[in-house]
């Protein structure tokens, strides 16, 4: 039993092969983790982690605009996603976790703690959705309402993770 390819995806019921091979659907999916069974938004976020890899080579300003830049671009292509899924907020839609993980990770000393407790806290924050999280994700809509919930997860779990970092250095 494979945890990929369910026979179709969102209220259009596009196939696994159409949503990897549209470029859009394809970032929108997380590099196509998003097409997981179970737990869409974990896997999501596990793609991230080689994003932030390679961004975190960069100095301050370079991984700041990558940042910025994946989270605005990515409020237009979870909007374009959830159009062509005819489904608002499909749970494979992972580029929201992709840019929240990015911002959990923003301004933090690349360490492989700092991973772990980054997606972990991530992880934490997406999923149980404290106020205002929940209530953005309730009341705002389209592709800014999929990205916005996931970038406030994603400020809380980076503001906990620098405390932490600065508290215990590691």
């Amino acid at each position: 039993m494979s945890i990929f390819l369910k026979p179709h995806y969102g209220n259009a019921k596009l196939t696994a092969k159409q949503i990897m091979t549209d470029p859009l659907l394809f970032l929108a999916f997380g590099f196509g983790s998003g097409l997981a069974k179970k737990a869409p938004g974990t896997c999501g976020t596990i793609a991230a982690i080689p994003v932030y890899y390679l961004f975190a080579q960069a100095n301050n300003l370079i991984y700041s605009l990558l940042t910025i830049i994946a989270t605005v671009v990515g409020v237009w292509f979870c909007d374009v996603a959830a159009k062509k899924l005819n489904e608002h907020d499909f749970g494979g839609i992972v580029w929201d976790e992709v840019a929240g993980y990015l911002i959990t990770m923003w301004f933090v000393p690349y360490t492989w703690q700092a991973m772990i407790i980054g997606f972990v806290l991530f992880r934490f924050f997406d999923i149980l959705k404290p106020w205002p999280i929940k209530w953005i994700d309730k009341q705002v809509h389209g592709g800014l309402g999929i990205m916005l919930d996931d970038v406030l997860a994603g400020v809380f779990a980076g503001t906990l993770l620098l405390l932490a970092v600065h508290e215990f250095g590691f």
